[in-house]
């Protein structure tokens, strides 16, 4: 058995007792050691004289601890500093959040402890950083961060239309034909520019750590990009499989559909041969809109090429964040890319294409050169030639496109 000091004893039952059982045991400890027994123990705990003297008038008086007994007096302790100084709390609620205009923008901006302690010595008040975040934190307030939740506003079929296409979704399983979630990621400027993140990098010799650190530009200005990478991807729901077409010229109608005519091309017709069926969830917006008449144009010149109908199930208004494929796709590209430069097109097909998960996630990425102009109409004459079956439940986000 490994022996402690006394030291580590009277750390350690400093940490068990309270304050009157912590002064009874010094004293009880001090009395053991006879004359010169204060010091000695005050040197080894770690506690001053006084202490010790006061535990010891009680031990003399009787005044042992007993469970149930209070600690201290009533009325014992130090004086809150709201008691001290009373027109602190109203003086602190106004720094903080100042009454006022309610179209100041100072109503919404967030303020340092050095920044309060400097308006509210201005005010006549003394104290210090601990006490002012003491003080806030009695006051329930907490550093918190801004949270990217709100989408606008939700439609009132929103849970409906999820039901909706959770049905599609089973209907599709069950003929194993394919399940696809698209969009089109964020786009990205190619060039030596800062990416988010960090990666583990050895240090360099003593003094100059800094020797493997990668170095990029010192600004973001699109003048300084050699281009504009423009993932779109394609997320396999059945097989766990992503496909990611990344453009360089605009991210159109046009573009979202060449990207389903590659992945097809390249993976679904192999994969699905006997498919009798296309399933397709996507945002309500962008270039794969609901709204969007070139969309459905192109959708049927592919439709036509493959011979086999597509379903498409739109996600209702202020839900694109339900997207599968952003969070089942998006974010381990993201993830993947941290802390590397996107220095080329070719660094940015290299890294997406060795995006991987322990769930068996693989993705495809390929190059799109090709150009894509934009403000193309699409007439009504055009739209009544398409063959489009729209179901009776909000027929704008849920239709199928069959071959003419």
């Amino acid at each position: 058995m490994e022996k402690i000091s006394i030291r580590q004893q009277y750390e350690t039952l400093y940490g068990i007792f309270n304050e009157k059982q912590w002064r009874i045991y010094v004293a009880l400890e001090a009395k053991k050691y006879g004359r010169g027994g204060i010091s000695q123990v005050a040197k080894l705990a770690g506690v001053s004289r006084g202490t010790i003297r006061r535990g010891i008038k009680e031990l003399a008086s009787g005044e042992t601890y007993r469970p149930g007994d209070r600690i201290r007096k009533r009325g014992g302790g130090r004086k809150k500093i709201s008691d001290t100084d009373p027109t602190l709390l109203a003086d602190l609620e106004q720094v903080v959040f100042p009454k006022g205009d309610p179209e100041t923008m100072l109503l919404y901006s967030s303020k340092s402890v050095a920044k309060v302690k400097t308006a509210l010595i201005a005010m006549g008040h003394h104290l210090d950083d601990t006490t002012i975040r003491k003080t806030l934190i009695s006051l329930r307030y907490s550093l918190k961060p801004n949270k990217k939740n709100i989408e606008g506003k939700s439609h009132p079929d929103r849970d409906l239309q999820f039901a909706q296409i959770n049905s599609q979704c089973k209907l599709f399983e069950e003929k194993h034909n394919p399940i696809l979630s698209i969009d089109c990621k964020k786009k990205e400027p190619i060039g030596n520019f800062k990416n988010n993140g960090k990666e583990w990098v050895k240090r360099g010799p003593k003094g100059n750590e800094q020797e493997n650190e990668t170095q990029v530009n010192a600004y973001d200005f699109r003048s300084l990009a050699e281009g504009l990478a423009i993932p779109y991807g394609i997320y396999d729901r059945l097989e766990k499989q992503g496909f990611i077409n990344v453009g360089l010229d605009h991210d159109t109608a046009a573009f979202a559909v060449e990207s389903l005519r590659r992945w097809w091309k390249e993976y679904g017709s192999q994969r699905y041969s006997l498919a009798t069926g296309i399933l397709i969830t996507a945002d309500g917006g962008g270039s794969n809109g609901v709204r969007n008449r070139l969309w459905k144009r192109e959708l049927q010149t592919f439709v036509n090429e493959i011979g086999i109908p597509i379903t498409l199930c739109h996600f209702p208004p202020a839900t694109s964040k339900w997207n599968v494929i952003e969070h089942q796709l998006f974010s381990f590209v993201s993830m993947n890319w941290r802390a590397t430069p996107l220095t080329s097109l070719a660094v940015i097909l290299e890294l997406i294409s060795h995006t991987t998960t322990q769930s068996g996630l693989t993705v495809t990425a390929m190059a799109d050169t090709h150009l894509y102009p934009i403000k193309i109409k699409v007439s009504d004459e055009e739209m009544k030639k398409l063959n489009i079956h729209r179901e009776d439940f909000h027929g704008e986000w849920n239709y199928t496109i069959s071959p003419q």
